[in-house]
């Protein structure tokens, strides 16, 4: 039944109500006919006055219910863009805010899932080639050994150190997926709470880039302060950061090039670390989405480069549950400087 249906029967009612109370005292002789009359007529008028102003009043509720209405069907037909104009009674304004609100939640919540879906998509085309690219490497010099083409000693050994570097390389890449799950779940262990000194974790990772710098014939500089580094992060958190940028850095530093990696004071007890390298640079419009999983400003020559896409952002993703910064710019000349903050643990004297 409608709103406008409703209280015209009930004004209908009341006047029913009323003539039979009229019919009732002129029944026990407590009215006269003239004055049965008289009031059977009045209340029939006030009735009718009633029911024109009941169908006037009524009018703006229709008209605010219907607006209401018409914006749930065009939001359930797909519409999510589809408000509803806030004017009327107070109570249909707040009505028409919370319908308005709800609308703007559900339109940010579609745009996330079709974002979310976007980067699964994504995701998984990534994880097809960067996994397909091993095996298939992996495949063809298995297949090349067990066949028996491969007669020399030397190109065996190749064929050997081939498959293991593809090996080690896959491994890292399902490692980097399993710390980046571990990541997103706000898993932090704190099974440690020792500092890390900044110089310690450094001496740890040069033997790992010692082939590397010496294939490309890369300098590695290190300039620190003249004491002790010691910061809020766990030793291996620290070490997993310094490298991926240190990776990064050398994956993209030209032939004979120069990587610093620095570390200078800031206010409110904070060390920000830069790893510099004189690469071709970043485009500023690229700079933000750098760290995003999966992104790569070149993606041919990422992953000719053995770059999943995944390094940068579990850096960013460590620094930030440090209550750290992470962000990267144009070096002077030439190149990125890539930097993070994190904060100073003072000894106690």
């Amino acid at each position: 039944m409608k709103l406008r249906s409703y209280l015209l029967l009930a004004n209908t009612i009341s006047i029913a109500f009323i003539i039979i109370l009229l019919l009732v005292f002129f029944q026990y002789m407590l009215v006269t006919r003239e004055q049965l009359i008289w009031l059977g007529i009045a209340t029939v008028g006030a009735g009718i006055v009633s029911a024109l102003l009941f169908y006037l009043l009524v009018r703006p509720l229709e008209a605010s219910v219907r607006r209401v209405s018409e914006g749930a069907a065009r939001i359930a037909a797909g519409d999510l863009e589809a408000r509803v104009e806030n004017t009327g009674l107070t109570e249909f304004k707040l009505l028409a805010d919370q319908f308005n609100t709800m609308g703007t939640n559900l339109e940010q919540s579609f745009r996330q899932v079709k974002t979310a879906e976007a980067a699964q998509r994504e995701l998984v085309a990534n994880m097809a080639h960067d996994l397909r690219t091993p095996l298939a490497s992996m495949q063809s010099y298995a297949e090349a050994l067990e066949d028996g083409v491969i007669q020399d000693e030397a190109t065996y050994r190749r064929y050997v150190t081939t498959i293991r570097s593809e090996t080690v390389r896959l491994s890292e890449l399902i490692q980097d997926l399993f710390e980046l799950s571990t990541l997103d779940a706000g898993a932090r262990s704190r099974e440690e709470s020792q500092p890390a000194v900044v110089e310690d974790v450094l001496l740890e990772l040069h033997p790992r880039f010692s082939l590397q710098l010496e294939a490309k014939e890369l300098q590695l500089r290190v300039r620190l302060p003249d004491r002790s580094l010691r910061v809020n992060m766990l030793a291996r958190h620290l070490q997993r950061v310094l490298q991926n940028l240190i990776e990064n850095a050398v994956r993209y530093s030209p032939q004979e090039g120069i990587i610093v990696i620095a570390a200078e004071e800031l206010e409110g007890e904070l060390i920000r670390i830069s790893v510099i390298d004189e690469g071709a640079g970043i485009a500023e419009a690229e700079r933000e989405r750098i760290f995003e999983r999966f992104y790569r400003t070149d993606r041919s020559r990422s992953r000719q480069g053995g770059g999943a896409g995944i390094g940068l952002s579990i850096a960013k993703l460590l620094v930030e549950q440090y209550g750290g910064r992470i962000g990267v710019e144009q070096a002077e000349g030439q190149g990125s400087r890539f930097w993070f903050t994190v904060q100073e643990v003072k000894m106690v004297q």
